[in-house]
């Protein structure tokens, strides 16, 4: 079997190419009670002269007629991940505008 990495995983078997459509990832956060809630994290990313890294998860099961997005610092700790939440304002400023220029590039590719 052939297997193409690209913007989905393709794999050649007998002459045929199936698209295989790529797995979210998806973590799992605790809430104020403990439990666990399931989230898919919808990017990763770096800021640019610093070693902080960032990421942007959502619900997987939102409550209705909501879009929550929640953005963490992370840092990676062998296969474990150590969330921290932005109370700086300049970094939260600079994960927001990160965002939105994400959104801006997803919708232009879209259009």
């Amino acid at each position: 079997m052939l297997t193409v990495q690209g913007e989905g995983d393709f794999a050649m078997a007998d002459n045929r190419v199936e698209l295989e459509e790529e797995q979210p990832e998806i973590i799992y956060i605790a809430d104020e009670d403990g439990n666990e809630e399931e989230f898919e994290v919808i990017m990763k990313f770096e800021v640019d002269g610093s070693d902080a890294k960032y990421m942007m998860v959502a619900p997987v099961e939102p409550e209705e007629d909501e879009t929550d997005v929640y953005a963490f610092r992370y840092e990676e700790d062998g296969d474990d991940i150590k969330l921290f939440v932005i109370q700086d304002d300049a970094e939260w400023e600079i994960v927001e505008e990160t965002f939105n220029t994400f959104v801006e590039e997803e919708e232009d590719a879209d259009a």
